[in-house]
């Protein structure tokens, strides 16, 4: 695996490479050991998957609020997505700074997103699927949100949105203090 910087501190892409022949492929999908100057002493405690069927829909942005702020790692299973990180650290370098990528089988590619990020995406393709690994345990009362389309974020989304949850449509603009983390 080769971890790439990003801009946004603590947000990396990790290259994998693909062994294939005339059976198939194969790929290792996370190694502790090679991310470590990612994701250090963490431990992957949930692993969740999400199948969205339509091209062009949007799921997030989300996060959740500390003390259960969760580390991510996310890897495009089938199809096409473009994942969207967006740094909500009051304290860091990079507040409010976006960062996407494109997250397909082809490439390879994970998004490793830090604590006190927000993470959504559109899905480029149909029946695209997605494998999330979390370092925190999933906890309704901590999840939170930010706009998908929030003004003071500019993000250029690369398709007209042709699905978003009801949820997900009734995130706040950043406006609101509680989608600021302070770090």
């Amino acid at each position: 695996m080769n971890l790439l910087e990003t801009k946004l501190q603590g947000v990396f892409i990790a290259e994998t490479t693909l062994a294939s022949d005339k059976r198939g492929v194969f790929a290792r999908l996370f190694c502790k050991r090679e991310l470590a100057l990612a994701i250090g002493d963490r431990d992957i405690v949930q692993i969740n998957f999400s199948l969205t069927e339509s091209r062009g829909a949007i799921r997030g942005l989300h996060f959740q609020k500390p003390p259960f702020s969760e580390m991510k790692i996310v890897r495009c299973m089938k199809g096409k997505v473009w994942d969207v990180v967006v740094d909500l650290r009051s304290g860091s370098n990079t507040f409010l700074e976006w960062h996407a990528e494109e997250l397909s089988p082809d490439n390879a590619k994970m998004m490793i997103i830090p604590e006190g990020c927000a993470h959504g995406f559109q899905s480029l393709e149909p029946g695209s699927e997605l494998l999330y690994l979390h370092t925190e345990f999933y906890t309704p009362n901590a999840e939170s949100g930010v706009a998908f389309d929030d003004p003071s974020l500019k993000i250029s989304w690369p398709l007209p949105v042709t699905e978003i949850s009801v949820r997900d449509n009734g995130h706040p603009h950043l406006t609101n203090n509680d989608c600021r983390i302070k770090i």
